[in-house]
């Protein structure tokens, strides 16, 4: 399954990818509502298990490249969460990308085209999102997707007890509103 997009292809990874992807992930500004940016060891490790995931399922936090250039530019998808979350289990849609290419919409296109597998091909019941509370570029990425904000806020299981990072938000987004507002044309 790699989705496509007027102007981005959401493909499985190669090995051109982790360089750019080590970068990316190294760039504070891209970083800056994790709790810290990534050495090249743990860039490469999440790639490879991304690659592996998609590798093994079909689907996953896919490489996103531009048609046009046919350059990497970071990554968008859906992924079930290997930990505990409050509203477990689940299947979250997430995006990283490269702080040069923020602005241009592609978060927003590639992620839609991700609903469209986990709802169209996938049928799933639910995909949610979540990202610390003061992620406000993030957020308006879940909101101009269709998603809605849950009134759930949690403390991410992954950040440390008293890093301003911990608290998140949630957004969720089910196949019934994915369908109706696609019918009215809203995606």
């Amino acid at each position: 399954m790699e989705p496509e997009t007027p102007r981005l292809l959401l493909r499985q990874w190669r090995d051109a990818d982790f360089a750019p992807f080590a970068t990316l992930n190294a760039d504070p500004r891209v970083m800056e509502h994790f709790p810290a940016p990534l050495s090249r060891a743990q860039s490469d490790a999440m790639a490879e298990r991304c690659l592996a995931l998609i590798g093994e399922r079909g689907w996953g936090l896919w490489a996103v490249e531009t048609k046009r250039e046919s350059a990497f530019i970071g990554f968008v998808g859906l992924n079930s969460p290997a930990y505990e979350l409050p509203f477990s289990p689940c299947v979250e849609i997430a995006w990283r990308l490269g702080f040069e290419h923020w602005g241009k919409g592609y978060a927003s296109e590639a992620a839609r085209a991700a609903l469209r597998v986990g709802f169209d091909r996938l049928r799933l019941a639910e995909i949610v999102s979540f990202t610390a509370l003061d992620n406000l570029r993030s957020q308006a990425v879940m909101r101009r997707i269709g998603m809605h904000e849950a009134p759930t806020r949690f403390d991410h299981p992954r950040i440390p007890e008293g890093n301003p990072l911990r608290r998140h938000c949630l957004y969720r987004l089910s196949r019934t509103e994915w369908l109706n507002e696609s019918r009215g044309n809203a995606f």
